[in-house]
């Protein structure tokens, strides 16, 4: 064996492992994660080539305006110290590279097995050792049920993308129940809008009118079937009077107040908790959040405009490539799995910072860069 062939055989088994190890431990996860990049380096190094998909340009493009508003803000060590997630992005060149061909199925199949398991212990830990409520909510084996609720959520989406766009639909038809479960159970609402917003996106990318008559039929027995606690969660979403509600709408105005202080830089990665109280008039909620639950408007505020510009530039030249694969046989299940997964976080943003949470963004990277994988080198 080749010292190439090793490089590739271990780099794939440690992507395996770091995709399996992200949905119960973070540690292990970056412990897997490092020898996969450490393979992808060697690798490189033999070649003497780095292989990229399209949307990397983007990307990068984006770490470079996040480095440039860290080179502008107040307290430029805090945001430099905060720009180290963007090491994550080398997860694009890696899966890109040990993930080709067949392989590139496997590694969802292994995701949503791995998911649903996690998703078991959410059940456990609500039916049995009461994470039933607001103050204490299922989450699994990581450290906070937002990122909890995004992974299932992504995993939710690959697992009905596989069903409606594969042949081997009894395996993640056995999952879905558990995760499906396990989400409604986590009580967080950007999750479930998302996780809704990327299946009815795959009903229409199916074409079926069908399976999108489905969906009301699908809430108004998850309303009639769920706990108390859950369908009061709910219809708190239209509460306009709901606290959470009205502090999203402050947090929105205090964001637009630092963008229009910082239009160019923002006030740099890490700074809006800091800056917040600066930002907030007499009359509004006086405690501070640690950022906006917004993802475009969290960019803004803390990178800049131009930030911005670029996130909506990787966005974009991820979904025309995504639907260009859509047409491909060997592409189409992990295209719609990824813009499912794109969808559902667009939509979870709005809500909530999912893409700033590393656990969620690693895993969202490798299901948007398995497309490309497929056929890297073809």
């Amino acid at each position: 064996m080749t010292h190439q062939n090793w490089f590739e055989r271990v780099g794939f088994w440690a992507l395996l492992g770091f995709v399996s190890a992200l949905q119960f431990s973070i540690a292990a996860a970056n412990i897997c994660l490092v020898v996969a990049l450490l393979m992808w380096l060697l690798q490189v190094a033999k070649r003497r080539a780095i292989e990229v998909p399209p949307f990397f340009v983007p990307l990068a493009a984006y770490a470079g305006s996040t480095l440039i508003s860290a080179a502008f803000s107040s307290d430029p060590r805090a945001s430099f110290v905060d720009s180290k997630q963007l090491v994550l992005f080398l997860i694009v060149p890696m899966v890109y590279e040990f993930a080709r061909a067949s392989k590139a199925p496997l590694v969802v199949q292994v995701i949503i097995s791995i998911g649903a398991m996690s998703a078991a212990l959410g059940i456990i830990q609500y039916g049995v050792l009461q994470f039933d409520n607001l103050g204490r909510r299922p989450q699994g084996s990581l450290g906070h049920y937002m990122t909890y609720s995004g992974l299932v959520m992504l995993v939710t989406c690959a697992a009905a993308a596989r069903i409606l766009f594969s042949k081997e639909r009894v395996w993640p038809l056995l999952m879905m129940p558990a995760l499906l479960a396990a989400l409604a159970l986590t009580f967080t609402r950007s999750a479930w809008i998302g996780t809704c917003a990327g299946i009815a996106f795959l009903f229409l990318l199916k074409g079926d009118l069908r399976l999108i008559a489905v969906l009301p039929m699908v809430a108004a027995l998850f309303l009639v079937l769920a706990p108390p606690q859950i369908t009061n969660r709910f219809y708190s979403m239209f509460d306009a009077k709901d606290p959470t509600s009205v502090d999203r709408v402050t947090m929105l105005k205090v964001g637009m107040r630092m963008v229009r202080a910082h239009p160019l830089t923002g006030v740099g990665p890490t700074l809006v908790e800091d800056r917040y109280r600066e930002y907030l008039s007499a009359s509004e909620p006086q405690h501070v959040n640690p950022h906006l639950h917004n993802v475009p408007m969290q960019i803004a505020a803390e990178r800049g405009l131009p930030a911005v510009a670029v996130w909506i530039w990787l966005i974009v030249t991820l979904g025309i490539g995504l639907i260009r694969r859509l047409h491909v046989p060997d592409t189409r299940f992990l295209a719609a799995t990824a813009l499912s997964c794109i969808v559902a976080m667009l939509a979870a943003g709005q809500f909530e910072y999912n893409f700033g949470d590393s656990e969620f963004l690693m895993l969202f990277l490798v299901f948007v860069t398995l497309p490309y994988a497929t056929n890297a080198g073809a």
